[in-house]
């Protein structure tokens, strides 16, 4: 069984029905909003280490977790400073994952080029002068690899740990049927 190892989740959720960022940002020290460079207030967090950007809209896009505690917690803690603030925030928060980003390690040097060969160029990006890593595009789960010749894979677009792990998976026995890993 592989193991994985999330980086980062992306996850967007709805606050309100719309944000006066300009008063949040006077209101709360840790907010950084510039309206002429980024229409987004940057709201940061220590514990759990998180970003979380808001928008006039209501709509909030958070980054930096690297589980869904962390980003639920984010959340909440939010929710909470916005509803001291006097903001009609919604309640049962909804929190959609929109990517994860995994690392994981075949254990073992591969070839780049007969890997790309063996997995299919249709479904491949490989230009080792421009960057040393392979592309490979997987359709189901909808998730986006890069592979080093260091046996070091980063998963890209999964939306939940199962799927990043589906997606490892998958390509290891793939290279392994291939007698691509060794």
């Amino acid at each position: 069984m592989m193991e994985i190892k999330v980086e980062n989740i992306v996850a967007s959720t709805t606050f309100a029905e719309k944000l006066d960022l300009d008063m949040i940002a006077q209101s709360l020290e840790e907010a950084e909003y510039e309206p002429e460079q980024f229409p987004g207030l940057v709201y940061r967090l220590k514990n759990p280490k998180t970003a979380t950007l808001l928008f006039r809209s209501g709509k909030a896009n958070c980054t930096g977790a690297k589980n869904l505690e962390d980003v639920r917690k984010t959340v909440d803690i939010i929710a909470d400073r916005l509803k001291k603030l006097g903001v009609d925030v919604y309640k049962d928060l909804k929190i959609v994952v929109q990517n994860m980003v995994a690392m994981a390690d075949l254990k073992a040097e591969i070839n780049l080029t007969e890997v790309a060969t063996g997995l299919g160029l249709e479904n491949i990006e490989y230009e080792p002068e421009q960057f040393p890593g392979l592309v490979y595009r997987i359709k189901e789960p909808k998730v986006a690899m890069l592979l080093f010749s260091s046996g070091k894979i980063v998963c890209t677009g999964a939306r939940s740990t199962e799927d990043a792990l589906k997606a490892v998976e998958m390509l290891s026995e793939e290279l392994s049927s291939l007698g691509l890993l060794h």
